[in-house]
């Protein structure tokens, strides 16, 4: 893990085309601002784990519906 420290309004690169700004500092919040392509999603983490979870069920339950259909076909 690369740690930076950074001031309000000082950026970071990421590649090229991503920029994170500091944009507010308080106590124990930090507001940031991100640059970013629209082709490249950006979430939260706990959005990005709960999309990702989702996607694991939906990929099961496909799968369980193909093994189903598999099996029909097999009898």
């Amino acid at each position: 893990m690369l740690v930076l420290t950074r001031k309000t309004n000082q950026s970071i690169m990421i590649g090229d085309d991503i920029e994170v700004s500091v944009l507010a500092v308080s106590r124990d919040k930090i507001r940031l601002g991100i640059t970013a392509p629209k082709d490249v999603p950006v979430f939260r983490k706990e959005v990005y784990l709960s999309i990702k979870s989702e996607e694991a069920e939906d990929g099961a339950e496909a799968r369980a519906k193909v093994e189903r259909a598999l099996d029909k076909l097999s009898s």
